[in-house]
């Protein structure tokens, strides 16, 4: 609707825009090299950030960028995430049926993981989201998981997603064991003022719009009532995108934003 208005090839402010197109912060930058490494490594991450931060976004891009003659990704995303779901997730998608006790399918997996390693030359890098919903037992499991021949070495790289609650509970004592095992940990924070702004032209700019929009003033109010957040930013634009077209308006100011936070989002 709005796209043909403000003569857009295509639609920003969505989830879907493809990985090269999305904005690249500095703080994205440095997460996204230390996910490399964690899978070149083969290392244990926790990755955390508040809601609507981008933590799947992040996820997203990294996988595209890995390179798929060398790694092998395996995505887990379950709330109810338990250690037997956990190793029939993760087989199934080795193409195996998972023995019915843990511990069988703990030794299966780990000897799918060998073949693959041994066979197709691949290292696996396995990525549980929503990881602040796992229970305690869960938890252990990994650590657990990753004691290999050993404990000389890890067999995947593994990385865990989740709000900031998650890495607010790995800093308490009864976690110290989890705590120590976990190689590196980086938190996704808000955007500031500047990056929103930068952050709203590379999206128009994924849209194919020359001119700019959004006034300095509107920016203002979608940095404030965002707290640098991208999926608050992307649906104010959104509907700020759709109110500006619909009364006419070709550039939108702070006041048709602060039109649309009240009527809206409010």
């Amino acid at each position: 609707m709005f796209e043909a208005f403000y003569e857009m090839e295509n639609t920003p402010f969505t989830r879907d825009l493809p990985t090269n197109q999305l904005y690249d912060s500095s703080m994205m930058q440095e997460i996204l090299g230390r996910l490399k490494y964690t899978a070149e490594r083969q290392l244990f991450a926790v990755l955390s950030g508040d809601s609507g931060t981008g933590k799947t976004t992040t996820i997203r891009k990294f996988v595209d960028r890995l390179d798929k003659g060398k790694f092998h990704v395996l995505y887990l995303s379950d709330s109810k995430l338990t250690p037997r779901h956990f190793y029939k997730g993760l087989l199934e998608q080795l193409g195996s049926e998972a023995k019915f006790y843990r511990g069988d399918a703990k030794r299966q997996l780990h000897r799918e993981i060998e073949l693959m390693k041994g066979i197709r030359g691949l290292q696996p890098v396995v990525i549980v989201d929503e990881a602040h919903l796992l229970d305690r037992e869960m938890l252990e499991e990994v650590r657990f998981l990753l004691n290999f021949k050993m404990d000389s070495q890890s067999p995947m790289a593994l990385i865990l997603v989740g709000q900031s609650e998650l890495r607010d509970r790995l800093r308490l004592q009864s976690y110290a064991a989890i705590r120590q095992r976990i190689d590196i940990q980086f938190q996704l924070g808000h955007l500031d003022r500047a990056q929103v702004g930068e952050y709203v032209s590379r999206h128009l700019h994924y849209a194919k719009v020359d001119q700019p929009i959004f006034s300095d003033g509107a920016l203002d109010e979608i940095h404030r009532f965002s707290g640098g957040a991208a999926r608050l930013i992307n649906k104010l634009c959104t509907h700020s995108l759709l109110y500006g077209s619909q009364n006419g308006r070709r550039i939108i100011d702070d006041h048709m934003i602060k039109q649309v936070i009240q009527g809206e989002l409010s």
